[in-house]
């Protein structure tokens, strides 16, 4: 894509309308890539092997995609629109943040837009062939202090992008229960010193396929290989605990890259950063892991809907996400109380006036069919899915906060066994 394609946000409103005219209430998004250069791309995420480094080598490798996108990502040395999605219509591109800001009422609905004025999440396919330091991402107010927000998150992993586990299919999440922050200083005092062993003081649990955990900001998490869809708050803030990953070192600059500059070599204030009681919970995994749970009001002949991404972080419904599975030769109307970020992961069919397919391989700037953004309006009329191939279609969808009047608790995929 070429700056010479996109439309200028003063542009915006007259190709907004026809492309909402013409795809009944859907935006149709092109693949948002994003590299990060201390990590090692898993390869799983259908971009062809020889554009994995179309960014640059110096960029580092491509292991993240974006989805539904109003959030810049964080990078040093980045393009004008890295992390932010494009739709596309008649040949040309505009964004979808643009979108939002010319008419985010009819995009996300009148609750949301009216107290966030934007699209506040997004989600993500995030792909490594190792894992990644053990980082925290901080909570709304110490995010506050650079001018940012916070970022809790979630995790899902799902079958059709885990075919194979990469090198370490395992997350340690927290801290052991009994540990102090004065070991967490020491680990801090020793970055130069070699291998810090923060994880020494943290817990792995093994990944499971088609389950997801919840985590709540200011908690430690070194995410494993296995491919992950990541719902989250619309922010990229974090913090780098670990100094060394498989024997690559972890710069300073990425433990404080969103603390206030006169609070660099304050570990008393880097510490505090963390939500102490989450991560020394000794039941952790009771209060963040989840499993899929079929919601049985959206499901029918056929078609099966199930929560995937579900629950509070503090007690404020922030995001959540759904699997959807329709059987071939089905169709139905899907309706949902709000706006949500579609990305097909299995199968071909259509989405009301849109095409719906699963890539094998993708280039880097090539357009696909497998990605759509639901606005508010389509959502709540209602919209026709339909599976036109020979195997199960499923698709991914995540929402913004407080879409729903209700939504399962964690821990409630126990009541379903």
């Amino acid at each position: 894509m070429t700056d010479s394609k996109v439309v200028k946000k003063d542009n915006v409103a007259r190709i907004l309308d026809r492309a909402l005219d013409a795809g009944g209430g859907l935006l149709r998004l092109t693949p948002t890539w994003v590299p990060r250069s201390f990590l090692h791309p898993g390869k799983r995420i259908k971009l062809v092997p020889g554009d994995y480094y179309a960014y640059g080598a110096e960029r580092g490798g491509i292991d993240e995609r974006w989805f539904a996108s109003t959030t810049e990502a964080a990078n040093e040395g980045r393009v004008w629109h890295e992390g932010l999605s494009f739709c596309t219509f008649e040949g040309q591109h505009f964004l979808l943040r643009d979108a939002v800001d010319e008419a985010g009422n009819r995009l996300i609905g009148e609750k949301i837009f009216g107290k966030y004025k934007r699209w506040p999440v997004y989600s993500k396919f995030f792909d490594n062939m190792g894992p990644i330091p053990h980082h925290m991402h901080q909570g709304f107010e110490h995010a506050k202090l650079t001018n940012q927000e916070g970022k809790p998150e979630s995790y899902y992993f799902p079958p059709q992008y885990n075919n194979c586990d990469n090198n370490f299919p395992y997350t340690f999440m927290g801290l052991e229960p009994g540990t102090t922050k004065d070991q967490v200083r020491k680990c801090l005092e020793n970055w130069n010193r070699g291998d810090n062993g923060i994880l020494h003081l943290s817990k792995a649990y093994k990944l499971k396929r088609g389950s997801g955990w919840l985590i709540p900001p200011g908690v430690l998490h070194a995410p494993g290989s296995l491919c992950t869809y990541e719902p989250q708050w619309g922010s990229d803030v974090f913090g780098m605990f670990q100094n060394i990953v498989e024997g690559r070192y972890v710069p300073w600059s990425l433990l404080v890259k969103d603390v206030p500059p006169d609070k660099h070599q304050d570990l008393d204030f880097i510490i505090d950063q963390l939500d102490w009681e989450k991560n020394v919970d000794p039941y952790f995994m009771d209060h963040n892991y989840l499993e899929p749970i079929v919601d049985e009001a959206n499901s029918g002949p056929g078609y099966t809907d199930r929560w995937i991404v579900y629950g509070t972080v503090d007690g404020a419904q922030l995001f959540s996400a759904k699997e959807l599975t329709v059987e071939p030769g089905v169709k139905f109307t899907l309706k949902d109380p709000g706006a949500s970020g579609w990305i097909t992961v299995q199968g071909k069919g259509r989405i009301g006036k849109l095409a719906l397919q699963t890539p094998a391989m993708i280039h880097f700037g090539q357009e696909t069919e497998d990605e759509v953004f639901i606005t508010h309006e389509a959502a709540t009329a209602g919209v026709e899915i339909e599976n036109t191939g020979s195997e199960p279609l499923v698709s991914l969808r995540y929402f913004g906060p407080d879409v729903h009047a209700s939504l399962p608790a964690v821990g409630d995929h126990k009541k379903f066994k």
